[in-house]
């Protein structure tokens, strides 16, 4: 199948389906790339803009397709996430913090093509390597580079080592995945754990894994990976807002004006029933 046009009208509207993920047993013995039919480059190929995709329009569910079983690990030791994709701190967090010395080394999870390798605020120096299923990954608060701006990557390949940099509190990796400049909850794609284990070859993505107001940074997400679009469309994703506390109020008074209980708010927002609420606080409320 060919690539859509997706410069044709504005909003742009991205399709469901995108391409393969390169294996990288597929790669040459010269250690080239497999050519693909897809220029990676061809669209929306920006190296001073973070999301150059902000134009466009994404539809969901969306359908990921990974070729390979396994991704590498972005760090060469044990994986500790230390917080994750969600609400953190008044704020969306959309990505998960893996712990690291400074200088330990960074390594891409897949084949691409470092689309950014500079300096982002908040981010601090961040390389950012697009893969050939329209998947971006990004890793932040670098001390160090090691690669430069349309260098083509490996599954495995040195992308440079950890730090401090940008708004970060102790040295960790922040690693991000986007689809479109959409971030996904990485958790839901794939598994942390020793294996490596990307968690299907197909994956249906709803809008509940790309909003971190779904989530809790301090806890991971339930995940029950989607595996058609059938299962996708019939999943329920339960709405949340933010409530903001004023004077007088307590978990009763706010669960009367919300209509839902005591208990939600507390699951959702990881607190005590007797815990103490400050005004301006902000809490998530799920209906």
């Amino acid at each position: 199948m060919l690539p859509l046009n997706l410069n044709a009208q504005k909003p742009k509207t991205i399709p469901d389906t995108f391409f393969t993920l390169v294996d990288s047993t597929d790669t040459k013995e010269n250690n080239s790339p497999t050519r693909f039919s897809v220029d990676i480059k061809k669209e929306n190929w920006d190296n001073t803009v973070y999301n150059p995709f902000k134009e466009m329009v994404v539809t969901f569910p969306l359908k990921l397709e990974f070729k390979d079983s396994t991704y590498h690990s972005p760090i060469g030791k044990d994986k500790v996430i230390t917080s994750r994709f969600g609400w953190r701190r008044g704020r969306p967090h959309k990505g998960i913090d893996i712990d690291l010395i400074t200088g330990d080394s960074i390594y891409a999870m897949f084949d691409g093509i470092v689309r950014m390798s500079r300096y982002k605020s908040g981010h601090g120096r961040t390389v950012v390597v697009r893969h050939y299923n329209g998947l971006e990954t990004v890793y932040a608060h670098l001390s160090k580079y090691g690669v430069k701006e349309n260098d083509t990557v490996f599954k495995g390949s040195y992308l440079g080592k950890g730090g401090v940099s940008g708004n970060a509190r102790g040295s960790h990796l922040h690693l991000v995945v986007n689809y479109k400049g959409i971030p996904i909850n990485p958790e839901y794609l794939f598994k942390f754990n020793k294996d490596n284990l990307i968690r299907g070859d197909e994956l249906w993505v709803t809008k509940k894994w790309t909003r971190a107001i779904a989530h809790n940074s301090k806890r991971q997400s339930k995940i029950t990976p989607l595996f058609t679009e059938g299962a996708a469309l019939a999943s329920l994703i339960k709405e949340r807002s933010i409530y903001v506390v004023k004077q007088g109020d307590t978990l009763s008074r706010i669960s009367r004006r919300n209509n839902v209980s005591i208990a939600s708010i507390c699951e959702v927002n990881a607190i005590r029933r007797n815990a103490v609420i400050r005004v301006g606080q902000k809490l998530l409320i799920e209906k």
